[in-house]
């Protein structure tokens, strides 16, 4: 009995189940400056904390800076989402974390260059 107890652990260890969570895409389109989105659009500053639902988001306090990537295009029933980065040495264990927020919840402090390139979303 041991030894089969022992088996059936190796395997359940060495061969899990592997479940994920489908979710839906937040837009089919984006705006960015360049056809692969890593120039920076603007630099934002939080308004309000928010705190990320799931692993596409960042979470943001109030005054934290964010540089802005790519914005989504509004679909149908949806928010408006940006997407962007932590910015700013006191905030050092986020940076380089990209993820979505919501567009209503920061204010554009500086705009870098003009998204202007419609870039569809993977």
């Amino acid at each position: 009995r041991v030894y089969l107890v022992v088996l059936l652990l190796c395997l359940g260890l060495t061969c899990p189940l592997v479940t994920g969570v489908f979710m839906d895409k937040l837009a089919s389109k984006k705006l960015c400056a360049d056809d692969d989105c890593v120039y920076t659009i603007s630099l934002a500053r939080a308004e309000e904390d928010y705190n990320a639902p799931d692993c596409r988001f960042i979470n943001m306090k109030k005054g934290q800076l964010i540089y802005v990537y790519s914005k989504l295009v509004k679909e149908k029933d949806s928010g408006e989402f940006w997407a962007g980065s932590v910015y700013g040495e006191q905030y050092e264990d986020h940076m380089g974390t990209v993820g979505y927020f919501p567009s209503s919840l920061v204010s554009e402090q500086h705009v870098y260059q003009e998204a202007n390139k419609t870039v569809p979303t993977t």
